[in-house]
């Protein structure tokens, strides 16, 4: 009977520091590996900057437009913008063509 309380003794005071290291690396795997782990926040880093990366080549390619759109209003009507554009919806125009407009003096 010596042993066997020797062995509930023991194991007795090894539970609690046993249970401590399972928390410990339970929690730790978790912390790196876990949904909203160390990885998990790298991935999302790496995401943001594709994002924003995208966000600009749109930005660029808005002002771009806008700034074509703008040359069709009226108040700034751009007449070779306007010929080019109605030569075009109209096909009147080969790809390749180039239009020159001379204004009389």
């Amino acid at each position: 009977m010596g042993m066997t309380s020797e062995l509930r003794r023991g194991a007795k005071f090894a539970a609690l520091p046993l249970l401590a290291v399972a928390c410990i690396a339970y929690f730790g795997y978790h912390a790196v590996e876990g949904d909203r782990g160390l990885v998990a926040w790298l991935r999302l880093g790496q995401q943001v900057q594709k994002i924003e990366t995208r966000i600009e080549v749109n930005k660029a390619e808005i002002d771009r437009l806008e700034r074509r759109v703008a040359l069709l209003k009226p108040k700034g009507l751009d007449r070779d913008m306007l010929d080019e554009r109605a030569r075009a919806v109209l096909g009147l125009a080969h790809p390749d063509e180039i239009t020159i407009i001379v204004r009389p003096n």
